[in-house]
């Protein structure tokens, strides 16, 4: 069995093919995640929204608790850590982790951007050792093949690859930095573009983008299928 986790962090509820002013990143998700359970209904699937219920913020009491050693820590400590601990819970658990990050002034929302820093945790997900030989730091989920499907929505045009705006795309580079940090180095983006624009232009960059799904849906199952037969 295949474990996806399936995260939106969009502040929009509902998608914008089922709901009036709904999220193009709801729907990219949303229809990543039925198209996966028809080919593979066994599967389970975690659902985390961090767009409608969003992480605390990480504190200086947060920082403190979480470099202190687990066996020396208070249980103010261990309150501090609960939040953050059932998320890296959620993310150990998952093969797929499905995230839907629309673009907010050309970086993350910043409900996704409290996710990745409860995540990002010394001891769980990375590694700290000021006396190791070489770097100090290592990942500790390399092992895991744990795949990342980033879904995005943006309202302009040109913050691909190689074009006019992708000097100012801070979604996928702010993304894939801390996860390849820790370990996640198998990710997948497709993006909507035009939500500023509308009409035509929108309705065909969702076309677009819902087909890159259905075929990235398609291909990481064939995938997994040989995986698991192997």
């Amino acid at each position: 069995m295949t474990r996806l986790l399936h995260i939106d962090s969009s502040a929009r509820p509902g998608g914008s093919d089922t709901h009036a002013h709904g999220s193009h990143s709801r729907r990219l998700t949303a229809r990543f995640v039925r198209r996966w359970r028809e080919l593979r209904p066994d599967d389970e699937v975690t659902v985390r929204d961090v767009g409608l219920h969003p992480p605390a913020p990480v504190t200086g009491g947060w920082i403190h608790a979480a470099f202190t050693p687990p066996e020396r820590r208070e249980a103010w400590m261990r309150d501090a850590l609960a939040e953050s601990d059932a998320l890296v819970d959620e993310l150990l658990a998952a093969d797929v982790i499905v995230a839907g990050v629309p673009m907010y002034n050309f970086g993350m929302p910043a409900q996704f951007k409290a996710w990745i820093d409860n995540v990002v945790r010394v001891g769980r997900t990375f590694g700290f050792d000021r006396a190791r030989q070489g770097e100090p730091y290592w990942p500790m989920l390399s092992e895991h093949g744990k795949q990342l499907v980033l879904l995005s929505s943006r309202g302009d045009y040109g913050y691909g690859r190689g074009e006019r705006l992708e000097a100012i795309n801070h979604v996928e580079p702010g993304v894939l930095t801390p996860m390849r940090y820790i370990g996640i180095v198998e990710a997948h983006a497709v993006a909507a573009e035009y939500d500023e624009f509308g009409g035509e232009r929108l309705r065909a960059s969702l076309e677009r983008a819902e087909g890159e799904v259905d075929a990235l849906v398609a291909r990481l199952v064939a995938e997994r299928s040989l995986r698991d037969a192997a």
